[in-house]
């Protein structure tokens, strides 16, 4: 295995078993150096075992197929294990005939934690853990979680402890904006993974630097329409809403991130309140601030389109006679021919678009070697950016071949991906069958994605961690980073503000490695202590709360407020998905779709229809049917109002719930319910 200068200079410490973090640029080989020391590790240590951990499903199959299957198959055992696989289930008895186990870091975790001898292992059965964008090791993140277990072990004198190495192309400052807190967060993140130092070139850095290329970045900053008769229009029906509401007290911001923020509250507050009324209008008022985004960000035909989407799916699935409902159905009804018109005049059109129509005609020219990337911030926003590009007649002569690639994480706001989608794009893409990705975040880090020579940051107001993420997509000779924004606007604000910080996060890592020896020790320590006594005091804090019977606590519909189920009804499956149990809530359900794509695969069943409120038509989860026999209804814990006999207020996470919940048994529910079936 061959590696460069600068990529021998950081591994030197690992190789000799100390826990180092790896900071270099995107694309300059991270994993390639990791797989190296995986192999000499193995080759040297008796009894060694590497895991490697990702927090993302689709790196699982990537780091195995692409990075350490082609290197090291001849001589070691090497097993991918993810969510959407079986073998999820039998981890300890997979990881026993393993040498190299490649897995999400929740499943790991999960492994840890599980009680049954098929899944549950210890942090100790491995000798070297690799953590990949090990950047999200803070706060509740799960590679913080599986940190935290390893520093109880150290502080309660436990040997035999992995060795940790971490990779990152961008640590962060943390939302620091001085020097002193910017050191803090770097500090943290070290000790947070027990590291002895952070590893970057110092004597091969002109090496890395002919790897690592800069691509020419450059402002594209647009003036905003100079009139808005649409976007005034759809901010004059959100007042008539308020005014409906009788609440005049945040009716300035429609179309910013506050108002959104705002709107959540209110509808959360209409739930627990039970104000259906509050509670709709906050759903529709959504909608409209959603369609205002999409208005800035694209088409006008986007947003009227997207808003007349949510329309007609309302009023056919609830087909409702509330008052509430047939005056917001009215409201937009009665204004849509208008909103229509006014979205056909292309006098008042994006002029961000026509910008990045002139920065697409320039990059492919010569469409054979062009490969580009177009960051956008919704999935809404990627299926319009898409087709505004395919219905472009001035674009349809370069031969752009674009797709979109979001998450895989299931969204009530907008279609999700499934892991093969996001395979079989990025394998397009590879190949030269695509050569445009329009992408969330999804596409900025861990992706084997081709050098690109155009990458387009479209209209994004994100951190400096993201912009270095995008940034390294653009990796071509004579590459370009552009950002595309108005101009005097918060987004191409920030963006400047993240130079800054980018700056600041290197002179803080300067610095941390710069610091003597024994000062950096005993700093570290200190972090580690104070994070474990933290954790102690959170725990004792959560202990003391009331707890309360699973039967005293009740799950309300959130849109209708119905009371349809109690705790005591509620089983665990797979560690994440709430099972009803009772068949008498059958009473107060019913199945309106076919069956459902989750996108992967679960022990012993299959995903069924989707099924909603029988009352009010809201949505509550889906069947699984278990064995092909057993159905059983998975509810999604959102679209309910958690209340107890004291506060009847909503809990802000299932992890709140006053009350245990049972892991489900398969086999004893289907020996009870289906014995006879079951020797047939």
């Amino acid at each position: 295995m061959d590696l460069r200068d600068y990529q021998w200079e950081v591994i030197g410490p690992a190789l000799e078993g100390k826990n180092t973090i790896i900071w270099l640029p995107t694309g300059t080989g991270k994993t390639r150096a990791a797989v190296y020391v995986a192999m000499r590790h193995l080759e040297m240590k008796r009894n060694a075992k590497v895991a490697m951990i990702v927090n993302k499903v689709h790196l699982v199959h990537q780091h195995h197929s692409k990075e350490f299957q082609p290197y090291l198959e001849d001589r070691f055992k090497i097993i991918p294990i993810s969510g959407e696989s079986e073998t999820k289930s039998f981890f300890a008895n997979f990881m026993k005939k393993s040498d190299i186990v490649i897995c999400t870091a929740q499943i790991l975790h999960n492994a840890l934690k599980s009680n049954s001898e098929e899944m549950h292992v210890e942090l100790t059965d491995f000798s070297l853990i690799i953590i990949d964008e090990c950047h999200h090791t803070q706060k509740d993140a799960v590679y913080n979680q599986l940190m935290e277990i390893y520093l109880e072990k150290k502080f309660a004198g436990h040997r035999n402890l992995p060795q940790i190495l971490g990779l990152t192309a961008s640590p962060g400052t943390g939302g620091a904006s001085t020097f002193e807190n910017a050191v803090d967060h770097i500090l943290t993140i070290c000790a947070n993974l027990d590291t002895w130092k952070i590893m970057s070139p110092q004597t091969s850095i002109e090496d890395l630097k002919a790897k690592a290329k800069q691509p020419v970045k450059q402002y594209d900053l647009v003036p905003g329409r100079e009139e808005d008769p649409f976007g005034d229009k759809m901010k004059e029906l959100m007042a008539t809403i308020h005014e409906y509401l009788g609440e005049f007290e945040f009716t300035r911001d429609f179309g910013t991130q506050m108002y959104e923020q705002r709107i959540v509250e209110m509808e959360k507050n209409g739930a627990e309140s039970a104000n259906r009324m509050k509670r709709t209008c906050a759903i529709h008022l959504r909608k409209y601030n959603d369609a205002l985004f999409l208005h800035d960000t694209v088409r006008m035909k986007d947003a009227y389109d997207f808003l007349e989407e949510f329309y007609i799916i309302e009023k056919f699935v609830k087909n409702s006679g509330d008052e509430t409902d047939v005056f917001l159905y009215s409201l937009f009804n009665d204004n849509s021919n208008e909103l229509l018109e006014l979205s056909k005049n292309m006098k008042y059109e994006n002029p961000k678009l026509k910008r990045l129509e002139e920065i697409l005609k320039e990059h492919f020219q010569d469409s054979s070697n062009s490969h580009g990337i177009i960051f956008t911030r919704t999935r809404q926003n990627t299926h319009s950016l898409l087709g505004w590009i395919n219905s472009n007649d001035s674009l349809k002569s370069f031969n752009i071949k674009a797709e979109v690639l979001t998450g895989a994480g299931f969204s009530n706001q907008s279609k999700h991906m499934t892991q093969n989608e996001q395979k079989e794009v990025i394998e397009k893409f590879r190949r030269g069958l695509l050569n445009l990705l329009i992408s969330t975040s999804v596409a900025e880090e861990g992706l084997d994605i081709p050098q690109c020579n155009i990458v387009v940051r479209y209209g994004l107001m994100t951190n400096e961690i993201s912009m270095v993420q995008a940034r390294g997509r653009a990796r071509a000779d004579d590459s370009c980073y552009s950002f595309l924004a108005k101009s005097g606007g918060r987004e191409s604000r920030r963006e400047m503000t993240n130079e800054c910080l980018e700056d600041l996060m290197k002179r803080a890592i300067k610095y941390v490695q710069d610091m003597p020896e024994r000062e950096y020790e005993d700093k570290i320590r200190d972090l580690q202590r104070d994070s474990l006594t933290e954790r102690l005091v959170k725990k004792k804090k959560e202990e003391s709360k009331k707890k309360f019977l699973p039967s005293e606590v009740r799950l309300d519909c959130r849109n209708c407020s119905a009371a349809v189920a109690y705790g005591n009804d509620l089983r665990v499956v797979e560690e994440a998905h709430h099972v009803n149990v009772n068949p008498t809530f059958k009473v107060y359900y019913e199945e309106y779709t076919g069956p459902v794509n989750l996108g992967k695969k679960m022990m012993d069943w299959v995903p069924g229809s989707a099924i909603r409120c029988r009352f009010c038509k809201a949505h509550w989860g889906l069947i699984m049917i278990y064995r092909g026999l057993t159905t059983l209804p998975i509810i999604s814990i959102k679209n309910f109002v958690i209340k107890t006999p004291e506060s009847y207020k909503t809990c802000k996470k299932w992890k709140d719930v006053p009350f245990p919940l049972e892991r489900f048994n398969y086999s004893e529910y289907f020996e009870e319910h289906h014995s006879d079936t079951e020797d047939d």
